[in-house]
């Protein structure tokens, strides 16, 4: 994701941008933390390849409506610009597929819990790929912050005596998302319409199996259900936007800061609402993580002010 340009002030009046972009942003990371495990949990009699193949249908349906009348079909044929192009969507397109069945399939089985870890995890999995794969980096702090990450999850794995498949398969497949997006600089929207197109065919496909074996859900439980799994499009889509209004509008540090409200929100819904475990060793493991994340924010936001201090020097 390209970097946002810095906060400016307000022409003629009302809300600042950078006002405008908090909001946004924090109420993206809401809805992806709070509102959108509920909402699934509804759903929790349903597979998750049912739910996801009514999220892509729907989601298509949504972003179509609205990007066709401003973009256009060519418009959006040239963001996939070539075969190799396509390519590297068919990639991006199985990357969120997977992410987004297991988020489901671990709201639907009492795995909230590890779901947070998952996208906790996520950062420093992106700081990783970042090294691996971009010639990024790590500074001594930030070394410091994946060392101390990786004892908390391996202090997890050794209480478990299993790997939390659950978190990594979140934590992996999102870093590889955003990893192949950013070095094949996708449009954020035009990547959505185009990957979620990619998937209409066996979505479609699967359900209209589920239907000629009399196993689909849709029109079976009442117009409630039904409009949950419609609404499925919206609860994609909405937060997306309204992350992009806020990564336009404030600082990545400021961004990066706010993440956190997403798999803080899982974490608070799978243990005070839902009931699910919290050991000893998921306090450890999530202490770890939190204190690796606090380090390397404070690290982003060291670096940041000397920027801008060695900016205004050479003034």
């Amino acid at each position: 994701m390209a970097q946002s340009p810095s906060p400016t002030t307000p022409q003629g009046g009302g809300h600042s941008p950078a006002t405008l972009g908090f909001v946004a942003a924090l109420s993206s990371f809401m809805i992806w933390g709070l509102f959108a495990p509920v909402y699934f949990k509804q759903l929790g009699d349903i597979g998750a390849v049912e739910i996801v193949a009514h999220r892509v249908v729907w989601t298509v349906v949504l972003v179509g409506a609205w990007l066709l009348p401003t973009r256009g079909l060519s418009g959006i044929l040239r963001g996939v610009g070539s075969w190799r192009r396509l390519g590297v969507f068919l990639v991006t397109t199985a990357l969120i597929a997977t992410n987004w069945t297991v988020f489901i399939w671990a709201i639907g089985n009492g795995r909230l819990v590890e779901s947070s870890l998952g996208y906790y995890i996520n950062p420093i999995i992106n700081v990783l790929l970042g090294m691996a794969f971009l010639n990024e980096r790590l500074s001594r702090r930030q070394g410091i912050a994946v060392l101390i990450a990786a004892a908390g999850v391996l202090s997890l794995v050794l209480s478990y005596g299993s790997v939390p498949w659950v978190a990594f398969a979140l934590a992996l497949s999102f870093g590889f998302y955003a990893l192949v997006r950013k070095k094949a600089a996708i449009d954020p929207m035009i990547g959505l319409m185009v990957e979620t197109a990619l998937l209409v065919p066996p979505a479609l496909g699967y359900l209209l199996w589920l239907s000629a074996n009399g196993t689909g859900n849709f029109g079976m439980h009442g117009i409630g259900t039904d409009l949950l799994m419609v609404m499925a499009g919206p609860v994609t889509a909405v937060p997306l936007v309204l992350f992009m209004i806020g990564a336009a509008r404030l600082t990545l540090s400021t961004l990066g800061v706010l993440q956190y409200v997403g798999p803080t929100g899982q974490l608070l819904l799978g243990v005070l609402v839902y009931g699910e475990a919290f050991t000893a060793s998921h306090a450890m493991a999530f202490a770890c993580i939190w204190a690796a994340l606090a380090l390397y924010s404070a690290d982003a936001l060291f670096a940041r002010r000397d920027r801008i201090r060695a900016a205004t020097a050479a003034e």
